[in-house]
């Protein structure tokens, strides 16, 4: 069984910073994709970014350039460096570990989320 814990999330004001963290569990990690998605109240889960496991990133737009997701396969982690937040950046936010190496294998297991709120 895979695990997932996030950390990093917190309270920041606009055009400000955080770094979300992801540590996984398990063996499988360095061989598969991972993502980044958020939930805001009322919204559906989207995805914010994502990167193979030979480091290959994907970025929605909203994000680009703001975002940078990373990713340590030495310490089994992922990284979301967020920069210039907006207060539409406020959410829950989930990592998540793909089926596979690949982006279209999509999501297997989630973290817990952690809250990142954007105050103006």
């Amino acid at each position: 069984q895979v695990q997932l814990v996030e950390s990093g999330g917190g309270f920041v004001q606009v055009g400000g910073s955080l770094r979300l963290s992801c540590a996984a569990s398990g063996s499988i990690f360095s061989s598969h994709a991972m993502g980044w998605y958020r939930q805001a109240p009322g919204k559906q889960r989207e995805l914010v970014a994502e990167i193979t496991s030979a480091g290959r990133t994907n970025y929605v737009d909203s994000v680009k350039g703001r975002f940078t997701i990373s990713r340590d396969n030495a310490k089994n982690t992922v990284y979301l460096q967020m920069n210039s937040l907006k207060p539409e950046d406020t959410a829950v936010y989930y990592c998540a570990v793909y089926r596979g190496s690949l982006l279209f294998t999509g999501p297997n297991y989630w973290g817990q989320g952690t809250q990142v709120t954007v105050s103006s």
